[in-house]
Formats: C-alpha cells, structure tokens, sequence
C-alpha cells in the first residue's frame, strides 16, 4: 500500500509567486515530497533564494523569472517546461496582488492591476497549461482564492471581484475540462501571517479585527494552506473538481 502523497513524487509542478509566502511554502511541500517544482515570479533574488531551499530535497527544481500579466511571455514558458519535463501534472496558480483602497478611491489603474493579475492572468496561465493537460488526458489545476471570495470586507472592491471570479472561473473549467480527467479546483484561504502581510498587520486594530473574524483566534502560517493543496494535487482527490476548500479558520461559518 502506497503511503499518502507517494503519488506526488516524480511529478511536474508549477507554483506561480513561488518565491514569497503561500507560494513558497506551497513549492517546498511539493519538493519534499520528490515532485519537480518550477517556480515563477518577478524577484530574482527572491527567486534564487527559493530555489536554494527547493535543491536540498530530491528533484529537479527550476526558478523562472516572468510577470504572470506577460501572456505571450508565459505560453513560451509552459512551451519551454513540456519541452524540459514531458509534461506538466500540476499548476498552482498562487501569484495575486492587493491594492487596498476605499471604494471611492479605486483608479482605473488599480482595478485593472488587480484583475489583470488575480483573474486574468490566472486564466490565461491555465489555458496554457490545459493544452497539454488535454493532449495528455490528465492533469491537476489549483487556483489560490480567498475568503473574500464569498465575503465582502473594507478596503478590497477590486480584490473581492477577482477573488469571487476565481471561485466562478474555477467550476467553470471544471466542467470543461473534465472529459480529459483534468481536476480543477481552489484553496480559499484567510489573512495569511508572512513577510507579505506583515506591515499590514501593524495596524493593531486592523490585525485585532481580523483575529476577531477567525474562529480560532490566531493566524494561520503559509503551511497551514499547503497541506489543502496537496490534498487536491494528489490521487486522495480523484473525485474532487469545481470545488473550493475554505481555510479560514471559520471566518466565513458565522
């Protein structure tokens, strides 16, 4: 009998913003598990410093430098992985932005920024990877959603838009893609404690609010998500598709 995740070594997975936070806990889970994991993101010394971490464990890992809004750049980059692994078996798409700002005070520039990165370029990754997924009649896609995907909060108009479009996006392709066994499906998490958030969380009432919403009063640690995207990466979800797992520590229960 084969133990749990056995199934993820040897496999091909991309984590996009692999390099930081959710990203970069999600990609080391996957390489201590002997899976090959390409990272991409925008820093490259962020990029380079993951990696380093990443090659201590079995696989043949690889950092990639691209902005996930460069559309035309990341089919070359998906062409450019098939080409050096075979195939690929998991996307991740992890990389997002927020621009926090009241409602009326949201330009044309931050909206589009936002959309651009957490929606569009998700599907447009997507679609590069299905390609292949099709031809090869197999596949996993994990899209990073939000709570706010199913909730309102102060400060995020353009981020609960492209949040609640990744929960939509996702059964959408769902449905599509399953006649070529191509499982698609989210993670939801809450505020996430990493270097990302923590001048956020400077704010004592802001942080203070946020704790008061999850039910186990703390905050969640980047691995406290991977372990949900393992779960849908894996053969233990075999039957799971156009689904989205909530980690959010009961905030969106009440």
């Amino acid at each position: 009998m084969s133990t749990y995740f056995s199934d993820l070594q040897k496999k091909t997975v991309i984590v996009t913003g692999g390099s930081k936070g959710i990203g970069k806990d999600i990609a080391l889970s996957f390489s201590r598990l002997g899976a090959n994991v390409i990272i991409i993101g925008r820093n490259e010394k962020d990029l380079n410093q993951t990696l380093s971490e990443l090659n201590v464990f079995q696989g043949n890992h690889k950092a990639v430098q691209a902005d996930v809004n460069d559309i035309t750049h990341v089919k070359k980059i998906v062409d450019n992985i098939v080409r050096d692994y075979g195939a690929v078996d998991v996307l991740v798409n992890n990389a997002g932005i927020n621009i926090p700002k009241e409602a009326l005070e949201v330009t044309e520039q931050d909206w589009d920024k936002v959309i651009d990165t957490n929606l569009k370029a998700l599907f447009f990754f997507s679609q590069a990877v299905a390609k292949y997924m099709v031809e090869q009649k197999s596949g996993r896609i994990i899209n990073i959603a939000s709570q706010m995907s199913f909730v309102g909060y102060i400060k995020r108009a353009a981020y609960c838009s492209s949040k609640g479009g990744v929960v939509q996006l996702t059964k959408a392709l769902a449905v599509e893609w399953a006649p070529y066994h191509i499982n698609v499906n989210a993670v939801a998490p809450t505020f996430i404690e990493t270097e990302l958030t923590s001048k956020m969380f400077e704010d004592e009432d802001f942080k203070k609010d946020v704790k008061s919403r999850i039910l186990f009063d703390e905050l969640p640690k980047p691995h406290d998500i991977s372990g949900a995207v393992l779960y849908l990466a894996s053969n233990l979800s075999n039957f799971v598709t156009g689904e989205t797992i909530k980690v959010d520590g009961g905030w969106t229960a009440i």
